[in-house]
């Protein structure tokens, strides 16, 4: 099948004006003011006019409990598995599997089926080895021995920190894990990202700074994940992306509701500071949590509830970055482009370019609302209606209810 789509406004997510954009197969061919192709009739070609909208690169979510997550309040707070339609109708072409607390009734083995199942539904898809605890479960026995021999193992994560679910690893042990996730990457010309759950406690982010300023380790090999968790972990936050750090903010369904009982900093005000602050925009990334649980605890860390992340809420901090604190859309793109895809080395992703994997989104020019999607060329949501159902998807034609 061949596809172009005509006349839409490109963000790659620079900004490169009103384009013809010519897919074939699953790949961008080109990217022209104007496409002018004769098959003669012996190939489809499918013409799309993109008036009215702008073509971004699909959305790289690179943190979702895929397999589902929590438990911290028991047996009954097990989050589910995620669907296929709830990446697609979030504009997510590309999922990045991590297991959490749970690294014991949930495994490695089961994490990397269910990547498989989703890449043969159409998005493309990668995971972490490992779990919150250090020393961290493995598929092979041996950390990297998977991120080597097991092609959808990126790197290692998320190991907890600075919280009171974590396993309390000394310094030394970190260090280790860490060392060893950095060989094994380059031994594999993977990533060999280390993903760090940061939690409430006083630390914050002690170890990491302890690690580049006492080994040999690179700034680069670490990315810290829930940074706008609270003001305190925020602050250091800006002070680690100043060093080079790179970190990760985490969406929230009601950002008004965690801004105000829990001091946590939004993706947009999060932007805006780094903006402000002149740090490169290099080095955010913007993820889900999804499905991951939210659990809320007392003063005394007792469980008091429970919530669940969803993917939906990239699109929605995307918007409030361009129409609440007037952030141009081609940098608050990033945070779902370009900068996931460098990070953790995901060849071909994050940009419109010809030789790219043909991820990308039609979005409402003036809402930013999802109009379409498509992975690997393929439609998976048209006029917001769902193309491609996962096995199990209800079988509705609209999005997914919240």
């Amino acid at each position: 099948m061949v596809k172009i789509i005509r006349n839409v406004h490109v963000y790659s997510p620079q900004d490169l004006g009103i384009k013809d954009v010519l897919v074939l197969g699953d790949k961008i061919a080109a990217i022209e003011d104007e496409i002018k192709i004769d098959l003669g009739g012996l190939v489809d070609l499918e013409e799309i006019d993109g008036s009215g909208k702008i073509l971004t690169p699909g959305f790289i979510d690179c943190h979702v409990h895929i397999l589902g997550g929590g438990g911290e309040g028991g047996f009954s707070t097990r989050t589910p598995e995620i669907t296929l339609s709830t990446l697609t109708s979030a504009g997510v072409t590309s999922v990045v599997g991590t297991l959490g607390t749970d690294g014991i009734c949930r495994d490695i083995n089961a994490l990397l089926a269910k990547a498989r199942g989703l890449e043969e539904e159409g998005v493309s898809s990668y995971i972490y080895t490992g779990a919150y605890q250090i020393p961290t479960p493995s598929l092979t026995g041996d950390v990297m021995k998977d991120i080597m021999a097991i092609d959808k193992v990126i790197g290692v994560g998320e190991i907890a920190l600075s919280d009171h679910r974590s396993s309390q690893p000394t310094f030394e042990e970190f260090v280790r894990l860490a060392a060893n996730v950095r060989v094994a990457g380059m031994l594999s010309g993977k990533a060999g990202i280390i993903n760090i759950h940061m939690g409430d406690g006083k630390t914050n982010l002690d170890y990491l700074n302890r690690a580049v300023e006492e080994t040999e380790l690179p700034i680069y090999q670490f990315l810290p994940t829930h940074m706008g968790r609270n003001p305190d972990l925020f602050e250091e936050g800006i002070k680690y992306m100043k060093k080079g750090g790179y970190c990760d903010f985490t969406g929230a369904d009601d950002p008004d509701l965690w801004e105000r009982e829990y001091g946590e900093v939004r993706i947009s005000k999060a932007l805006k500071r780094i903006i402000d602050e002149e740090i490169s925009y290099d080095l955010f990334t913007f993820t889900s949590d999804g499905q991951g649980s939210f659990p809320m605890f007392d003063e005394n860390n007792n469980y008091i509830g429970l919530g669940m992340g969803k993917s939906s809420c990239l699109l929605e901090a995307i918007q409030e970055c361009v129409f609440k604190e007037d952030i141009p859309l081609e940098i608050a793109l990033r945070g779902l482009t370009i900068n996931p895809a460098k990070i953790l080395k995901l060849k071909g992703k994050g940009e419109i370019l010809p030789g790219y994997d043909a991820d990308f989104n039609l979005l409402d020019e003036k809402t930013l609302e999802i109009h379409s999607v498509f992975a690997k060329g393929k439609t998976m949501v048209q006029d917001r209606k769902l193309k491609v159902l996962g096995t199990f998807d209800p079988g509705q034609e609209g999005f997914p209810k919240a």
